[in-house]
């Protein structure tokens, strides 16, 4: 079949005989659909859907292993769609990529907070879709769906809803963070960051949520400190974010 065949919806006995993991792309625009289904061709099944409500009543009926979804459409966009999946018991713990139009911190965190896991900014490029889509469909690695992470030592500014301090980011990845803070965070706060990736001038600014509390880091054991998950972050953040984590994982 050809990536840019569209399968039709009805054929859920033929994605359920299928081997390949099935991947549900969601767009009003079928030529972002097209761009999508041949970017992910060779990676996996690829069916899509024209628009927010049929997106939803094709990922109910075929249950795919992965749901890409463009935020902005008309009648229901990706929000309302994430929010639906994230309600429905057979869909809640589908992973949910959302597909971003809108580059600003704002956006990004109002798809973190409707439920997406992940989020990739607008245009598409093939190699970053592939690699977002593959860690979630994987069956090969048990951490499959664990963002590409490094360790760091950078200065980092910590605020909370009362105080603000200094902290040390100890390791990073576009998806979030482990900082070293004296601060007393507990998990669910949801804090600032501010900090300068090494040989940048510019000051990455996120809003995160504390996700975990350890005494201890595993190459660091003396350090305390909390797993973050970045909520509020701009697409040219995560942008630097990625670069820098590549080139620095490819570097050892």
């Amino acid at each position: 079949m050809s990536a840019l065949e569209r399968e039709p919806l009805e054929s859920v006995a033929t994605a359920e005989a299928s081997r390949e993991p099935t991947v549900l792309v969601i767009d009003d625009i079928p030529y972002l659909l097209d761009v999508a289904a041949l970017f992910l061709g060779r990676t996996a099944r690829v069916v899509t859907a024209v628009g927010g409500r049929t997106g939803l009543e094709a990922a109910r009926r075929l249950q795919p292993e992965l749901v890409l979804c463009d935020d902005t459409m008309p009648e229901m966009d990706g929000l309302a769609v994430c929010r639906a999946l994230r309600d429905d018991p057979q869909l809640a713990n589908t992973p949910l990529v959302m597909l971003l139009s809108d580059p600003s911190a704002e956006a990004h965190g109002a798809a973190i907070r409707a439920g997406a896991n992940d989020v990739i900014s607008k245009p598409l490029e093939r190699l970053g879709l592939v690699s977002a889509v593959s860690r979630f469909i994987s069956p090969t690695h048990s951490k499959a769906r664990g963002l590409p992470r490094i360790d760091t030592e950078v200065a980092a500014t910590v605020m909370s809803a009362d105080n603000e301090g200094k902290g040390t980011v100890r390791n990073l990845s576009r998806g979030g963070a482990f900082i070293e803070t004296d601060l007393p965070l507990v998990c669910a706060d949801e804090i600032g960051l501010r900090f300068q990736l090494p040989g940048s001038e510019a000051t990455l600014r996120a809003s995160a949520e504390v996700v975990w509390r350890r005494h201890h880091y595993e190459s660091e054991p003396n350090v305390e400190g909390v797993g973050l998950r970045f909520i509020e972050i701009d697409a040219s953040s995560t942008r630097a974010l990625d670069d820098y984590v590549y080139e620095h994982r490819t570097a050892h």
